[in-house]
């Protein structure tokens, strides 16, 4: 990680992304960190890769919409990379699933999963992310999908 002023900037931009706006739930900071024109790359395992215009307001949404079903979610870091006007992190999601989420009624099941983002930053906003999680152990650790073992078990 390169240690100019700009790149440690961008870091703290990503930090307040992760434990002011999710983990302490201060909505407020979408507006502070969100562009209004920001883009969201959604990679999904098997899919094509679709974007998303995601402006303060919708971040918002999004946050509440995951809250609503896991109230007591939180992310840890694993490890964060930066350099340039980019911020590379591996985290971990975990909460319990005691509200509606997707459709899916509650389930009171705890979820622990992966995800990677990369978050593009430009004047002191995010612009442009990349979003890959762990959807298929989500499913899972939620019971809408068999473990692995089962999977592989039932193609022989």
């Amino acid at each position: 990680m390169t240690n100019d002023l700009s790149t440690v900037s961008n870091v703290a931009i990503i930090q307040r992304f992760i434990n002011d706006l999710w983990n302490a739930r201060d909505l407020s900071v979408a507006d502070e960190i969100f562009a209004e024109n920001c883009v969201t790359h959604q990679l999904r395992s098997g899919s094509a890769v679709t974007a998303a215009r995601r402006d303060p307001e919708t971040i918002k949404k999004h946050v509440l919409e995951w809250l609503n079903a896991f109230p007591d979610l939180t992310f840890s870091v694993e490890q964060m990379v930066a350099d340039g006007d980019r911020v590379a992190s591996q985290m971990t999601m975990q909460g319990t699933q005691s509200g509606t989420w997707m459709g899916i009624a509650p389930t009171g099941k705890q979820i622990s999963i992966q995800m990677m983002t990369i978050h593009r930053i430009e004047a002191g906003k995010i612009v442009e992310d990349w979003v890959l999680v762990d959807s298929l152990g989500l499913f899972q650790q939620l019971g809408l999908v068999p473990e692995r073992e089962k999977i592989f078990a039932q193609a022989k």
